[in-house]
């Protein structure tokens, strides 16, 4: 964070950094990260390759690293290390709930590959009637208003008979506006959309809209076993 490659080097010869109190004037020194204290102009530097957010997106939050209309969700990450954060994968900006924030590529593309048929949860609140057979349909795979047609999904309505239905919805893949979409298939419009879980992450009831905070060990031990593919022999 200090600039680019060629500042940090002006700095280095400059005088202006320093590894554990000694000046160091050769841009080639390696150092040790787990020992070694880099300083620069008195101030002590710390690197960190990987960081892991889980964040309760608000409503009114784009999930993208920059936008010229509404805030991004990046910035609601207020004391990260790094400027290359980004989300795994998008909520629409009217959606709530679960979204991981990292640098983490190799793990960003297993979360989102369909391959690895990672379950992604859904609470959604609907207006107008779903069909009695809407579970088999979900089950079945439904056809979107472009002609494509989503893996199998599970559904489960929490509260049969309502005049305003709420319902689970698990699905495997993100397909644009995928949830909206395919509830509007049988007829209904979602007027309320919170993610609540993402393979083995749960949104931490604990955390308001707007808020974040990091993985624990457990959480992403958790992801990496998904990741490595333990998870699949066990």
């Amino acid at each position: 964070g200090l600039g680019t490659r060629s500042q940090v080097k002006d700095l280095i010869k400059k005088g202006r950094v320093a590894v554990n109190g000694q000046t160091e004037k050769k841009s080639e020194r390696k150092v040790d990260l787990s020992q070694d204290q880099v300083q620069a102009d008195g101030q002590l530097i710390s690197y960190t390759p990987w960081e892991y957010y889980l964040l309760n997106k608000p409503q009114g939050t784009v999930s993208a690293t920059e936008d010229n209309r509404y805030p991004t969700v990046v910035d609601l990450i207020k004391d990260k290390k790094r400027k290359d954060l980004f989300p795994v994968g998008r909520l629409d900006v009217d959606t709530e709930g679960l979204l991981l924030i990292t640098n983490d590529g190799n793990l960003t593309h297993c979360l989102l590959s369909p391959k690895k048929h990672v379950d992604k949860v859904y609470f959604a609140r609907l207006t107008g009637t779903l069909p009695q057979d809407s579970v088999k349909r979900f089950q079945d795979g439904l056809v979107l208003d472009d002609g494509q047609k989503t893996r199998p999904a599970q559904l489960k309505v929490l509260n049969p008979g309502s005049s305003e239905t709420e319902a689970l919805l698990t699905i495997h893949e993100g397909k644009f506006h995928q949830v909206k979409r395919m509830f509007q298939a049988l007829g209904c419009q979602v007027v309320y959309l919170k993610r609540i879980s993402m393979g083995p992450l749960k949104l931490d009831d604990s955390l308001k809209p707007g808020q974040y905070r990091p993985l624990t060990a457990k959480e992403l031990r958790e992801l990496k076993d998904l990741e490595t593919g333990r998870d699949e022999a066990k």
